[in-house]
């Protein structure tokens, strides 16, 4: 079976892991949330295709871009999560879950865009997957 070069990396599978524990949240919050709610889908999300679309980028520079983006949405996600616990909204184990999830994202996701920057020949396919970085 063929992969696309997204599937290949760990930050990916987490990131789809974040993504469904984010939806776990999202079903559980009450009435008069959806604004926390839409935010959240929307940020989990946007981690997740924005790693599928800098795998799939040939220039380092766009690579890098689409990392970034990936990790602001992360940090979002981070907040979004913050306010849910604050407001007694999410369960202190899902929230150690998704915390520690997006540490690890965002620590991928930080020196995937370092790579990125400093290799014009980067693809991005198998960067740290030998040493489970990525």
């Amino acid at each position: 079976m063929a992969f696309f070069d997204h599937e290949k990396l760990d930050v990916y599978k987490a990131a789809i892991e974040f993504v469904v524990l984010a939806d776990e949240v999202i079903e559980q919050l009450p009435r008069g949330k959806a604004y926390l709610a839409d935010q959240l889908q929307r940020a989990s999300s946007s981690v997740l295709l924005n790693i599928a679309e800098g795998a799939g980028e040939y220039s380092s520079s766009e690579k890098c871009r689409f990392y970034r983006m990936a990790k602001r949405s992360a940090t979002e996600c981070a907040g979004i999560f913050d306010i849910c616990r604050h407001l007694q909204l999410i369960e202190e184990e899902r929230y150690s879950k998704g915390r520690q999830l997006l540490l690890r994202i965002v620590s991928m996701l930080t020196k995937m865009a370092q790579v990125s920057t400093n290799s014009g020949t980067h693809t991005g396919t198998h960067t740290g997957t030998h040493t489970g970085a990525m």
